[in-house]
């Protein structure tokens, strides 16, 4: 006769052993580079701004950073997991958002914006959050399949399933998000296991082929973006606000001609605001102060990837990655066009540049990081959260009294 053997419960395919230490210090040093870092961009958009616009700028930036704030603090009170877990409806609604966006008016030759009642919202930057929620929680459910079959069980369906939001964002000439898109895509199928050599594939034939595509199809695009390569050449056409933007560096020298005494943000600069506020912050307060945004970012970037290590389960350490690494990319790409290390395009510095959909993107992001950092302290705690409010406010349904029951 044949003993059965009892069946051994299989451990938690999200849980990551051995447990780490809770991420609580890196947590305290997260938000504080977080909020030093917006701080300071509304500090500098105002003196970027005030000359032309007064502060008009200043106080939208100003509302969106309270918008920002407000969605933060749901996003941890919720809990970055159940968002996760949320994104495939996010993900579709983002997709409805970038086609409204196509048919809205375009501005500066692109469709990226839909305005409404007086508010301008840019969906592809949302979409940088959406897609690291979707990402995570799919790869996480996956770590069976990409030890086993990772081509044909993991990476073309998450090609199928991000690669049209992703074709959106491009349709609506957001060449620079489509780029940084790309990239977290990759970067986190590699995080979460894929063998390198996937992933190497189409990173060494998709260039390549954009390269090819944009230089026979579009000459002008082209040239804008080979335009860096020499700025001063093309100074009066396709390269003026680049050029501009170096100018700008270079008058600054190391300490800057002084606060709100920039002078080529009176008209010279085109979006000096926005994609180019760094320039105006190498001009009026110089090199060392441009080193040490740099230093902000790294840090809050290195300190987000320590927590995405300490992360309690294998979704919210693919979450704080892709959150932090999208910051820092973000960051990169910026520090990289204002100064001519790479083409000319459109992609705002995080948590400085003017925008609310960047900000908003941006405080979100932190606080995905941030609810990773506090659920390693303590395990699921938006249910706990929940279960204590309802016991301090009496949601629950008080027990009947034993003699109802019986007489029922």
């Amino acid at each position: 006769m044949k003993i059965r053997q009892p069946i051994q419960q299989q451990p938690d395919a999200q849980a990551i052993e051995p447990p780490k230490k809770p991420a609580m210090p890196e947590l305290a040093v997260f938000i504080l580079f977080a909020f030093m870092i917006t701080l300071f961009g509304l500090i500098m958009l105002y003196s970027t701004s005030f000359v032309t616009q007064g502060s008009a700028y200043f106080r939208k930036q100003l509302m969106w950073m309270f918008i920002g704030l407000f969605a933060g603090a749901g996003t941890v009170v919720i809990g970055s997991k159940r968002l996760s877990d949320w994104s495939p409806v996010m993900i579709l609604a983002l997709n409805v958002l970038l086609i409204w966006a196509l048919f809205c008016k375009p501005i500066n030759g692109a469709r990226r914006w839909i305005q409404l009642a007086g508010f301008t919202l840019q969906p592809s930057e949302l979409g940088k959050v959406v897609i690291t929620l979707f990402l995570a929680k799919f790869l996480a459910a996956r770590t069976r399949e990409l030890e086993s079959k990772p081509f044909r069980k993991v990476m073309i369906p998450s090609a199928f399933l991000v690669g049209p939001t992703i074709a959106l964002v491009l349709m609506g000439e957001d060449l620079g998000t489509t780029v940084l898109l790309g990239s977290l895509y990759l970067l986190m199928l590699f995080v979460a296991g894929m063998r390198l050599r996937w992933i190497l594939l189409p990173t060494l034939v998709l260039p390549p082929l954009a390269i090819f595509v944009i230089s026979k199809i579009d000459p002008m695009r082209w040239s804008r973006l080979t335009v860096f390569m020499d700025a001063e050449a093309y100074k009066m056409t396709s390269g003026y606000q680049l050029w501009n933007s170096l100018l700008a560096l270079g008058s600054g020298g190391w300490t800057g001609v002084g606060f709100t005494e920039s002078r080529l943000k009176l008209l010279y600069l085109p979006e000096n605001h926005t994609d180019f506020i760094l320039s105006i912050v190498g001009e009026e307060l110089g090199f060392i102060t441009l080193l040490t945004v740099i230093a902000a970012y790294l840090i809050l970037v290195y300190v987000g990837l320590r927590i995405s290590v300490k992360a309690r389960t294998r979704q919210g350490m693919l979450i704080a990655f892709g959150m932090s690494i999208f910051i820092g990319m973000q960051a990169l790409i910026n520090i990289g066009v204002i100064s001519a290390a790479f083409p000319t395009k459109g992609m705002p510095a995080p948590m400085i540049s003017y925008g609310g959909s960047n900000l908003l993107a941006c405080l979100i992001a932190a606080a995905c990081v941030a609810s990773v950092a506090i659920d390693s302290a303590v395990p699921d705690y938006p249910d706990k959260l929940l279960a204590w409010a309802r016991k301090r406010l009496h949601f629950s349904r008080p027990p009947e009294p034993e003699g109802a029951q019986q007489s029922s």
